[in-house]
Formats: C-alpha cells, structure tokens, sequence
C-alpha cells in the first residue's frame, strides 16, 4: 500500500510517500518558510527538485505538494494520508481513522501543545481538501507513552490540577520510541515484550524512553517537549524558581519566556553560536570555549536523563541511540557514555524511521 505521509509545523509540511511492503520512500521533501518565502524541495530517485513557490497557507503547501507529486509520477495509486499529531492527552493511545469527533478533540489537545497541535489541525484541513477522496488517519506522538502507571506520569502538584486540568507527563517522541523498540528485538533476534530498552533520540529534540516489555514505562519529556534534556534550542529541566524570578525580577512576560525557554535556549543559548551539534563539534575542534560547554551539559544532562529512566526497569537489556545525533555523532555518543560506564551498558545504534512507521499505521488503521 502507498501512503502519504504528511508531518505539518507552523510554518513547513514534510512529505513522503511510502510504499508499505518494500518499507522505501519513492519522493520524499518539503515546503519550508510557508508564509514567508516559501521554497519546495523534494527528492526522486536521486533527482532533486528545489523550487521558490507560492505558499502563504498550508492549504497551498499542500497544494505544492500535490503538484510536485503530478510531476514525478508520484500521485497515482496512493491510498491514504497519514498525519503525525504531536499531542494526543490522554483520549488517544492509538492511531485513528481522522473523523470530526477526532477533529475535536485534537483541537481541544491544542491547550496542551499550542506551537504543535494547531499546525497539524491546519495540514489536516489541507490534506482533506486537496486529497477529498483519500481517507486520513491521525498517528499520535504520545500514544506510545500512554502505558506510563501513574506514579511515572504524575507531577508534584495537588492532585486537582491532573484532575481537572490533565496536567501531567504525556511524552513524545513516541513514534520513533516504538519503531526503535521494534527494530531492535529483530535485530537481538527476540521478541520486543522480551526485552527491556532504554532509547534515546537524541536530535533537535531529544527524550528518552524506558522500555519494559515492549511498553513504554517512563520517558523524560512531560506535559511539553520542553523538559527532560538540554536540546537544540530548548532548555530541558530547569528549576521552576527560574522562571518565577525571569517574571519577577527581570519582568519577562509569557510570551519572552516562551522565546527564551523553546527558541532561544539548549546548545543554542549555551554556545551563542548554533543549535546544530555538528558545527558546534566543528567549532570545539577549533578551541571555542563556548561551544565546548555546550557539548559536555548536553552530553552530561543526556546521561543523568538515561540514568533517570533504570529505576522503571527490573534490568537494561541495552541502550539504544536513534535521532540525528544519536544515529550520526560518535564523539557524542562517547562523552555520554563516559558519564554512564558504573552501568557496563550494551549498547547498540538504531536508526529511526518515523514516516514508515505512521504510514505502517496508517494501513493498519485501513484495515
């Protein structure tokens, strides 16, 4: 089966169109800067295609994205759209076939992921409109996660404000954590509810997972992407008094504080100089102090976090990298490793494939 794989932000639409039996991509690319200066890149074969075009909306993203797919021979026999959702709460813990009581309750999800869940409403909304006769399912980041027990999920905070206001742990992420966990069992040659991992993604964005038997027990990404590890331009886990003071003291209002903590902050704020790990190597490589201070918070927080997750598991099978970093970044890797060796972990490198899996669930949910 033929899906088309859609992973909408604010302002860009990933695509690919996936091929469910062979597991291979045929196109893959993206409309970046939509509302700006919108530009199209997409892959065939080897052939790339890059293009400025006319996208103020994601409607004419996806529009874009129909053409390109005409052009490359791409838009016959697809059988569906499967969406990647960031924020599922706690009212999904599967993918699903995208209806309007779906609809709803996505948007209502919003108020736990305003940067994401909007963006996603949006390229539903498109995708239903330039493809009205394909069915589209909705494959959810937090799904996975929503095996955590209680006392995993639950915040210090009075009891009421999970109560009734679902505050709590979700997780993300939670895609690439299943695929990984799946693909590591078949390369140990056993079953995943055999094993008991611990997966870190370490990319952009980066978590970490415990797996016990093939469920997810405890990751360390909460109510937002925001907790957990220092990333590429998030803070991670801060002291909460922090903020408080920024708003007391410093007179940041929410709207700086949201700048500062998700865009302005992690290996970004830290070196002053990029959120990509592999020019900050570069750098470090130079003599720049500050890109070395970055590297080791980074790799010493992602340790403490990994480190974090071993109390939810009876054993560690292995630990798994995945993610840009996780996948690609050997010096990375070792200096994490370095803060971890009391454990004589196994350790193995797996890479991710997100969009294969949404679209693996996409045709499942057909089925």
């Amino acid at each position: 089966m033929r899906i088309l794989v859609l992973n909408c932000g604010s302002s860009s639409v990933k695509f690919a169109v996936i091929d469910t039996v062979s597991g291979v991509a045929s196109v893959v690319g993206s409309v970046e800067e939509i509302g700006v200066s919108a530009r199209l890149k997409a892959e065939k074969d080897g052939e790339i295609f890059k293009r400025s075009v006319d996208a103020p909306n994601h409607g004419r993203a996806l529009a874009v994205i129909q053409d390109i797919l005409k052009e490359t021979g791409e838009e016959q026999g697809i059988a569906a759209v499967g969406h990647r959702v960031v924020h599922g709460g706690e009212k999904f813990s599967k993918s699903v076939l995208i209806d309007n009581e779906v609809l709803k309750a996505i948007e209502e999800c919003s108020v736990l992921a305003p940067l994401h869940n909007p963006p996603n409403l949006q390229g539903i909304a498109a995708a239903q409109k330039n493809f009205p006769e394909l069915a589209q399912v909705a494959v959810f980041d937090t799904a996975f996660h929503r095996t955590l027990p209680d006392y995993a999920y639950l915040y210090g905070l009075p009891y009421t404000f999970y109560d009734e206001y679902k505050i709590r742990r979700y997780g993300f992420h939670g895609s690439s954590h299943r695929f990984v966990a799946k693909k590591t069992a078949e390369l140990l040659e056993r079953s995943p509810e055999e094993l008991c991992l611990i997966i870190a993604h370490l990319g952009n964005g980066c978590s970490a997972a415990a797996v016990k038997f093939g469920e997810s027990v405890d990751t360390t990404l909460g109510l937002t992407p925001l907790e957990g590890m220092v990333m590429g331009t998030r803070c991670g886990s801060i002291d909460p008094g922090i903020i408080l003071h920024l708003n007391k003291s410093l007179g940041y209002d929410f709207d700086a504080l949201n700048r500062l903590l998700n865009k302005s902050s992690g290996l970004l704020g830290l070196s002053g100089i990029s959120s990509d790990m592999r020019v900050l190597l570069g750098k470090a490589d130079a003599g720049e102090e500050r890109a070395k201070i970055a590297i080791e918070v980074f790799c010493y927080r992602a340790a403490k976090e990994i480190a974090s997750l071993m109390p939810a598991l009876p054993r560690v099978d292995a630990l798994v990298f995945t993610g840009g970093i996780g996948e690609n970044s050997e010096p990375v890797r070792n200096r994490i490793l370095s803060h971890l060796e009391i454990f004589k972990l196994n350790v193995l490198i797996v890479p991710t494939n997100e969009e294969l899996l949404i679209a693996m669930d996409t045709e499942e949910v057909l089925k």
